[in-house]
């Protein structure tokens, strides 16, 4: 099970970084609570929100990209994959 905690948020943030995606949060009108930005790697998320609410937005996030494992760090890697693993349960 995941937690949702600031450390989370933080692993999650670090895996956007790697993959070279801006996070940024913001306030707007977005439905769903976030939106991402068209051929320009940035992900704006509802500044408003609490832990929880952003990292489930950044899994939603995740689940829509083309991620290749082989970008990571090792501690990186790993914390995707127990994502994964988490996600096909």
């Amino acid at each position: 099970m995941l937690k949702y905690t600031k450390t989370t948020l933080k692993k999650l943030e670090e895996l956007f970084s790697q993959m070279e995606y801006t996070i940024r949060y913001e306030r707007g009108t977005f439905q769903s609570g976030y939106c991402i930005v068209e051929n320009r790697r940035i992900a704006v998320i509802n500044r408003y929100f609490d832990t929880e609410a952003r990292i489930n937005c950044l899994l939603e996030i995740l689940k829509r990209l083309e991620v290749d494992p082989a970008d990571f760090s090792e501690k990186t890697a790993d914390f995707y994959q127990k994502i994964q693993k988490l996600s096909t349960s």
